[in-house]
């Protein structure tokens, strides 16, 4: 039975509410005029020896047995005033409250609340705090219970798994409250600029730095710095990893790997990578590379620098059978495909391509993990997107925190750092993610992966790798707006049944019998799901049943006149776009105004 047909059921009929009504007529007739009575004899001293119980007195009074007290007649008024005041702010305050509920909201009774919650009540998550070591950050804020009124947090080594349909309120309601609340470093992924420009001066007031990679101008940022990800690049294993970034990050969402071609594709990029950054040549030099088969010049750098394997790897495709050979170098082509556009490029190699002569700053991941610094990585799908490079800017900057967490007391981060992963199925296509993310948070990297339906997931990670990464957070999140009826039909199992107690009277032949029934129904069923209101959500979290909460925007949050500025600030509206291209390449790039 859905949430709203429950409410229908369970609304009092006609003569009930009359009789409710009467009841409280008659209690307030007695009550008042008991009252009135007692009080005003006292101070007037008249009728002595009356009786105590307030039918006895009320029928004497009308009987004659009983004077009215002058005194009483103000205490009557005084007391109906104060009735009346009391009436009125009750039923401004049921009122409110009506606004403030939606049709589930009665399924909170029968889902998590109370002692069930502990861990994730301000009590719970300041003490997990103090025993991980962290003072400042009580953890990511999630929301407030539906029954109960409790704030809930995630702690500093939770993870964390977000599911919210298009425009439920994702980013105003866990995005940027999340990333204002955290003490450390922040890095954040999007396809759009409303994070950035909601936060980005109230992180910058902390005194931390804002770096915006912006290569395909979502934000209309400028390439005012660089990062070299070649950097990345240490060894042969760094090599292969940074090569399954452009993979991935490169391949459609319904584009199915060829067993051979992918797999000796990006093995070949990989070697390209590793001789490009042990040569400390720019990363577009690799794409150069992928267009010309038969090039011998990676394999000779390659051996130069003792990486023999890899060289006689990436020798058996240059010197490889031709059509073989450039159907491989076309999947290579293909996986690095972004390289090849000017306007990235600006953002990934020096200018004029001598790093001596560039005096941007270049943004290091392991600097970044120690500082209060915040960086936004934006990208879009579609042809020229820079995807691979935010996966593997991403992937460089959490693998910076875990090698500093490895140096650290208790193997994690003093001060945690934060990732919020926003539009990950689409800008941040991080492959081994799923394996990585319980460790991540023993780690102190907390991790919040925000996806807009389950087969987003699926469609990145395979359903086995999905189910992993769900299963491997701590605190997975339902927003609503979702309409995959399998998706929804398991989180309603999840939620659980409640035990329904109804009663029955029936009468025959003088006889009157009352029967009661329990039976099991579904706390929310598929339907509730798919209509899940705004302003509300379901959180599973480990040891904890199901529990709805009502989500907080950063509207009703203690940095909300700060975002209004940030936001007015950044608006578009207010900035100068340049008519012309927007980097000369042989110059240094100036600030748009």
């Amino acid at each position: 039975m859905s949430a709203s047909n429950r409410r229908n059921q369970n609304q009092l009929d006609g003569q009930t509410i009359l009789l409710i009504v009467a009841l409280a007529l008659v209690t307030v007739t007695l009550g008042t005029t008991w009252l009135a009575v007692t009080w005003g004899s006292h101070i007037d001293n008249v009728n002595p020896g009356m009786t105590r119980d307030p039918f006895n007195l009320f029928f004497g009074l009308l009987g004659g047995e009983l004077v009215w007290p002058e005194a009483g007649t103000w205490i009557l008024l005084a007391t109906l005033a104060v009735l009346l005041v009391l009436g009125v702010l009750l039923a401004v305050g049921v009122t409110r409250a009506r606004r403030r509920r939606s049709n589930v909201d009665g399924a909170a009774t029968h889902m998590g609340k109370g002692r069930d919650l502990r861990a994730l009540s301000t009590v719970g998550a300041k003490a997990t705090a103090e025993r991980l070591g962290v003072t400042d950050w009580l953890g990511v804020p999630i929301g407030i219970t539906v029954a109960g009124r409790r704030k809930l947090y995630g702690s500093p080594e939770d993870m964390h798994v977000d599911i919210w349909g298009p425009r439920t309120g994702k980013s105003t309601s866990r995005a940027i409250p999340a990333i204002l609340s955290a003490p450390g470093a922040v890095l954040n992924t999007s396809n759009k600029r409303d994070v950035l420009d909601a936060t980005r001066d109230v992180r910058a007031a902390n005194g931390g730095r804002v770096w915006a990679f912006d290569p395909q101008r979502i934000a209309l940022e400028e390439p005012t710095w660089w990062w070299n990800p070649l950097s990345y690049v240490t060894d042969d294993v760094k090599a292969a990893k940074l090569a399954e970034h452009f993979a991935t990050g490169s391949r459609a969402g319904d584009a199915r790997a060829d067993p051979y071609f992918d797999n000796a594709g990006q093995d070949l990029l990989a070697g390209f990578l590793l001789a490009a950054a042990v040569a400390g040549l720019p990363i577009t030099k690799v794409f150069t590379w992928t267009t010309t088969p038969g090039d011998e010049t990676p394999v000779d750098i390659l051996r130069e620098h003792g990486y023999d394997q890899m060289a006689d790897a990436v020798d058996g495709q240059v010197n490889g059978e031709s059509r073989r050979r450039d159907s491989v170098y076309g999947t290579a082509a293909q996986m690095a495909s972004c390289l090849k556009v000017r306007a990235i490029g600006q953002w990934v190699t020096p200018l004029s391509g001598n790093t001596a002569t560039d005096t941007r700053p270049q943004f290091d991941p392991h600097a970044f993990v120690r500082s209060t610094d915040t960086l936004y990585s934006l990208s879009k799908e579609g042809k020229g997107t820079a995807g691979p490079l935010v996966t593997a800017l991403t992937a460089a900057v959490v693998e910076a925190a875990e090698e500093l967490a490895t140096t650290q007391p208790g193997g994690r981060l003093a001060t945690p750092m934060l990732g919020v992963l926003d539009e990950a199925a689409n800008v941040c296509r991080w492959h081994g993610l799923p394996d990585l993310y319980s460790h991540y948070g023993s780690r102190g990297i907390v991790l919040m992966t925000i996806l807009q339906s389950w087969s987003q997931g699926v469609e990145v990670w395979g359903r086995d790798g999905m189910r992993k990464l769900w299963s491997a957070s701590n605190i997975a999140v339902y927003g609503g707006g979702v309409k995959e009826p399998e998706f929804l039909g398991e989180l309603s199992q999840m939620i659980g049944d409640y035990d329904k107690h109804t009663t029955s009277t029936s009468v025959g032949r003088g006889n009157r019998s009352t029967s009661h029934q329990v039976q099991r129904e579904r706390t929310l069923d598929i339907a509730d799901l798919g209509a899940l209101p705004r302003g509300r959500a379901i959180v599973f979290a480990s040891g904890a049943p199901a529990t709805l909460i009502e989500t907080v925007p950063w509207m009703k949050g203690p940095h909300a006149e700060a975002v209004r500025a940030s936001i007015a600030a950044h608006d578009p509206a207010n900035r100068a776009i340049p008519a012309g291209p927007v980097l000369n390449t042989s110059t240094r790039p100036e600030k748009a105004l």
